[in-house]
């Protein structure tokens, strides 16, 4: 599962970020962010209309991400 397809209240475990392609600063980004592998991400709220952007939490930080951005963090159920 990606973050983009988590239902919202329910926490997961990050397993990786997607890269497209060599030095992918989006992906880069995500993982500066704290984006990393056994970190617990949680969906907090979903925009309107779609649900672009979604609001993530990871640690005890939010983050607004579009949906394309969260459809690269692949996602492991939590124990």
């Amino acid at each position: 599962m990606f973050l983009d397809q988590l239902p919202s209240g329910q926490t997961a475990i990050v397993r990786r970020v997607g890269d497209q392609g060599t030095n992918d600063p989006v992906a880069c980004r995500l993982r500066e962010l704290g984006f990393v592998p056994g970190e617990p991400v949680r969906i907090v709220a979903r925009g309107p209309f779609g649900g672009d952007p979604v609001a993530v939490r990871i640690g005890s930080t939010r983050f607004a991400l579009r949906l394309s951005e969260a459809a690269r963090v692949e996602l492991e159920d939590q124990p």
